[in-house]
């Protein structure tokens, strides 16, 4: 297993050394300890969750109050989809910006992002299907988005997704300025306290 921290602070890709012959393959999709010292503390999952999605589905961009928030841990099961880790910590150095992962069913990427970071997806195909490993159970009150075609993020849809399909909750989403100006948004000095608290407690225990 390879893991790669990406462009924004906090977040990485995985990826699994996959074992193959005439029967399938094999591979570990998800290993604490190794994820552990990358992160600094090992991931105190909470949930899992599972949504499948037609082609061009737009699930995000989705953040939960810091603390506690929610670290993800992403992987697509079947079909494929493009990842997006979005920097929504006011006061980050990369602050707006995002990165993106292919997670399709055959290179069997992951993707882990740190709590207090936005994330969103699309569908490149049918039924495409992505699990989530999380840190903590799902708060509706502690939960907020951020329109995905809000022109300042600007997150890029690749062609292969098709026409985009967007829920009502996630097209009425505020902006991500509108987001600040609401306060709704993580705090950069907020989050890495939170990650320094985190990786005491792991080396006390």
């Amino acid at each position: 297993m390879q893991i790669r921290e990406l462009s924004i602070p906090d977040s990485y890709e995985i990826i699994p050394k996959q074992f193959g012959d005439d029967r399938g393959v094999f591979l570990e999709w998800y290993r604490f300890d190794r994820l552990a010292e990358v992160v600094g503390h090992p991931i105190d999952l909470a949930q899992a969750n599972t949504s499948v999605s037609r082609k061009g589905t737009v699930r995000g961009i989705h953040f939960a109050d810091i603390p506690p928030s929610q670290a993800k841990y992403v992987t697509a099961t079947h079909g494929a989809v493009l990842d997006y880790v979005i920097d929504i910590r006011v006061g980050s150095p990369t602050y707006g910006q995002w990165d993106s992962v292919l997670l399709d069913d055959t290179e069997r990427k992951a993707i882990y992002l740190a709590e207090g970071l936005g994330h969103a997806f699309v569908a490149l195909t049918d039924n495409a299907t992505v699990s989530y490993l999380v840190t903590s159970t799902f708060n509706a009150e502690r939960e907020h988005g951020i329109n995905p075609l809000d022109a300042e993020v600007g997150l890029v849809f690749p062609e292969a997704a098709g026409e985009l399909l967007l829920s009502p909750k996630d097209t009425e989403a505020p902006s991500l300025a509108e987001a600040q100006a609401a306060g709704l948004l993580p705090e950069w000095e907020a989050a890495r306290r939170f990650y320094a608290e985190l990786n005491e407690g792991a080396q006390r225990s």
